[in-house]
């Protein structure tokens, strides 16, 4: 006979269970992930005209030879770190409160940095060709550190999402009942005879701590290595000691905006207010506006040292920025992406869901934003100007296909995304049952 205890024991995981089950798509959700899917459509057929014809398809010239493809890749290497740092910082500095955004982050960031690599195969007239990096790679070259570097985050990152699961796929493969046969099967082989021993969880734990003390140097390597992308190429703007920690702080911030917009949409639609409560939206405020402050500071500093010296170029690149055609766009990002979230989440009013999530939206959209002005009015202001070119050459606004294929690359980011939230539990079971002091049987 069951005691008391070890009924409402059974009752308490229960619930947790059924409430942190994956759901099925709503009507609502089944729009999006159409809509979705329609972007890529027209993204991949945009891609085959690329393909088709070349990058003569696109804006790009002699002069911004880079485009949003390449901010997009930035971009999307930004929000990847946010991986290392809910997953790996702040469990290693035992900030318990993480825990139910650890597994959000994780899947955030294995969606981006897929994308990243993505971008850079997009960006190449040639993609057949990509094999060639590998095949003749050369140390020297930040390039092939870039692929390395990705491809050791990429599999740091799916293991970090993969090892925390296991006690979850087991669960799932017995309490999913609404799930089909191929579902459960798939539960089953990727839970690998999952038992649920001591040892296993020892191994799981020791595992995590070293996969999270791995991803740090190389989530840092990451973005210091892009950078080396572009302050290793003499250009203004480009010509810069800062960029390293510039593109880090910009990354961590980007990142946690990510997961503050994820947090809320979580909420909103799968009625998670128990798990992810006004406590997490509070404190991933404090921490956005933490890295606000970092990510301001590094700005300033990259913007005073070329405004004292004031070489011709560097000034004609700042004066484009400032008050030129690109104006509107960076006093959009500083003072939209940057100023308002600092000032709005200083408050507590501010740390609220609703307001976090449109400060968010706002921080997510200037880091594009932001990434554009890095890549475009820098390659339109060389050092040595090209002698009797075109009037257009001058100027770089994406054509429809870049637009297109850009989107796609956005939209197949959200796929993911939605597609993994939909398979696994977005909150982890056991760790959740664990520290509310829950046995699950």
């Amino acid at each position: 006979m069951e005691t008391t205890i070890e009924k409402q024991q059974n009752n308490k995981a229960r619930i947790l269970v059924e409430q942190l089950l994956p759901k099925h798509f709503s009507t609502i959700g089944k729009i999006w992930v159409g809509i979705l899917i329609l972007i890529c459509l027209v993204g991949g057929f945009a891609y085959y005209r690329q393909l088709r014809y070349g990058l003569v398809v696109t804006a790009m010239r002699d002069y911004a030879s880079w485009g949003i493809y390449i901010s997009n890749f930035v971009f999307f290497v930004a929000i990847s770190l946010v991986g290392s740092l809910v997953t790996a910082i702040l469990r290693l500095s035992h900030v318990k409160w993480s825990t139910p955004l650890t597994r959000i982050a994780e899947i955030i960031a294995v969606a981006a940095i897929i994308l990243a690599a993505v971008s850079i195969i997009v960006d190449m007239g040639r993609p057949d060709r990509f094999l060639y990096i590998l095949l003749y790679a050369r140390l020297q070259s930040p390039i092939i550190w870039d692929v390395l570097v990705i491809f050791a985050y990429l599999v740091i990152s799916l293991l970090l999402l993969y090892i925390p699961l296991l006690p979850d796929l087991a669960i799932l493969t017995k309490r999913m009942e609404n799930a089909s046969g191929l579902q459960k099967r798939i539960y089953g082989i990727l839970s690998i005879n999952w038992k649920g021993t001591p040892g296993q969880f020892r191994t799981i734990e020791k595992s995590v701590n070293v996969l999270c003390i791995m991803i740090i140097p190389v989530a840092l390597g990451i973005h210091t290595v892009t950078s080396w992308l572009f302050a290793t190429t003499y250009r203004p703007g480009w010509d810069s000691t800062n960029f390293g920690p510039y593109f880090v702080s910009g990354a961590f911030m980007v990142g946690a905006a990510a997961v503050i917009v994820a947090m809320y949409v979580l909420v909103r639609y799968y009625s998670l207010s128990e798990y992810i409560t006004h406590k997490h939206f509070n404190q991933m405020g404090k921490l956005l506006v933490l890295l606000s402050l970092i990510y301001l500071y590094f700005n300033i500093n990259e913007y005073l040292s070329p405004a004292y010296k004031m070489k011709t170029s560097e000034a004609l690149h700042l004066k484009e920025l400032f008050s030129g055609e690109f104006s509107s766009i960076f006093w959009g990002v500083q003072i939209l992406g940057m100023v308002v979230p600092i000032l709005v989440l200083m408050f507590n009013m501010g740390r609220k869901p609703l307001p976090m999530f449109i400060i968010s939206i706002l921080v997510v959209v200037g880091a594009w934003f932001k990434r554009y002005l890095i890549v475009v009015p820098t390659l339109l202001h060389p050092f040595l100007p090209i002698q009797n070119e075109p009037e257009e050459w001058k100027h770089y606004f994406p054509s429809w296909e870049e637009w297109s294929i850009a989107m796609a690359t956005m939209a197949a980011a959200m796929l993911i995304i939605t597609f993994l939230v939909r398979l696994f539990p977005v909150i982890p079971i056991y760790e959740t049952a664990k520290e509310r002091g829950i046995k699950l049987q």
